[in-house]
Formats: structure tokens, C-alpha cells, sequence
């Protein structure tokens, strides 16, 4: 995959083959993130709320189109956090993400639950992560995005040493991490200049997949007393 030299000359790192990690992509039906330290560098204001940037939010919406176009459906999207920001809710309305799991302390519950409410499989999962709350998903799921720190060294070790991760980012924490694993994504199913052709001319496609995104029921859960269930708020 030769578009890959684009990523690593930023200093990405590939963990598996590139067949290998294109063999675990064409598998992959869901797309799943953390929020802190993912769509954010993990900081928080006086009332511990977040934000998000719009270069990841269309990050997220071309690599959709692309699934789209790629198999003739939405693919199931979600946000798994430990804690509660008001700013993942309103990206996730706005969006139309599948679902949004939040102040879910062991994030394999979630995944599972993800998993029974959507009749998929954790192997056809892809997660993009950053900490050790979400190792419970890396070591299960199909494909793992993982986006780095300096300020943590030996995490990022242990990470490579474990085998938790298939990609690292060359991005860190807060700095469009989530639009470059998307764009590594869409090279990889090979789609990359036809998403953004369609894109720039609002094709017929794009506009069927717009209305069918905008017709995704946006569901919230939350853990409750260890019990995962549907949440209104």
C-alpha cells in the first residue's frame, strides 16, 4: 500500500503487514472511539466538559461515505467514554453516530452491549483509543487504532509490547488524530480520491448516504449499578 509512505513519513507506525491490516479492515462493520484523548488532548474545562474540531467531525463523515460506497450501507458508529461530556453528546446528535456510551467504568461492557444490540461481533469492531481504560476492548476487538502521547513513554511501550495495537497514529492526543485514521482507513479500502470527488460534487451517492445518515435513531446508554441500559438524557 504505497499511500501508506504519506503516514509514515509523518512518523506513523504500521504494527502489523499492510496485507494483514488490509485483511482485518475488509472484516470491519463498526467503528468505535473513545472521547477523551481521542477527539480531545483529555483536557477539561471548570465544569469538566470538553470539545471537539470540525476536521475530525468530516474525518468521520468521508470515512462513512466511504464504507458506504465501499458496501452499499452505513456502517454502525460509536463513542465509548468513561465519563459524561455534554460536547460527545452534541457530536453524536449532530452526527447521527449509532450510539453513545458514557460514565461506563469497564469499557468491554459497553462494547459487548454495542455488540448484542447491533447483532455484530466484537472482531468486527475497529477502536480508536489512547489510555488504559480502553485496553479492555484493544485486546478483543478486530482492528486497533492507537493514538500516542509523549508524555507517556512507557504506556506507548507497553501498548507495542502487548500487541494492543495494529496502527499508532503520527498524530497525538488533540491533534486531528481521529481525521488521520480515518484517511488511513479510506486509502486502505482504496476509495480515498472517489469520496472526495463525490464529496465536492454532492453526487447522487452522497446524497443518498446523507439521507440515510440523517435517518440513524441516535441511541444513549449508560452503566447503571454495573447494568447497562438506555439513557433519555
Amino acid at each position: 500500500m504505497d499511500f501508506l509512505k504519506a503516514f509514515e513519513n509523518n512518523g506513523a507506525k504500521l504494527l502489523v503487514t499492510s496485507h494483514d491490516f488490509n485483511s482485518k479492515l475488509q472484516s470491519i462493520k463498526v467503528f468505535v472511539f473513545d472521547w477523551d484523548g481521542v477527539f480531545t488532548d483529555g483536557s477539561k474545562d471548570f465544569e469538566m466538559q470538553s470539545r471537539f474540531n470540525e476536521v475530525d467531525s468530516m474525518g468521520t463523515n468521508l470515512l462513512r461515505f466511504c464504507f458506504f460506497l465501499r458496501f452499499n450501507q452505513i456502517p454502525v458508529t460509536a463513542i465509548i467514554s468513561g465519563e459524561n461530556n455534554r460536547a460527545a453528546f452534541t457530536f453524536v446528535n449532530r452526527e447521527c453516530f449509532h450510539a453513545n456510551y458514557f460514565k461506563v467504568a469497564n469499557k468491554i461492557e459497553a462494547a459487548n452491549h454495542l455488540c448484542k444490540t447491533f447483532n455484530i461481533s466484537l472482531n468486527e469492531i475497529a477502536y480508536v483509543f489512547d489510555d488504559v481504560l480502553d485496553l479492555s476492548i484493544a485486546q478483543s476487538c478486530g482492528l486497533r487504532i492507537f493514538i500516542p502521547r509523549k508524555g507517556n513513554p512507557l504506556f506507548n511501550e507497553y501498548v507495542i509490547k502487548n500487541k494492543l495495537a495494529d496502527y499508532i497514529t503520527a498524530s497525538e492526543s488533540g491533534d486531528y488524530a481521529v481525521r488521520e485514521t480515518c484517511e488511513l482507513l479510506m486509502g486502505t479500502y482504496k476509495l480515498y480520491d472517489e469520496v472526495i470527488k463525490q464529496r465536492t460534487n454532492y453526487s447522487e451517492k452522497y446524497d443518498q448516504y446523507i439521507q440515510l445518515r440523517r435517518a440513524t435513531a441516535v441511541r444513549h446508554f449508560t452503566s447503571v449499578e454495573g447494568i447497562i441500559c438506555e439513557s433519555k438524557s
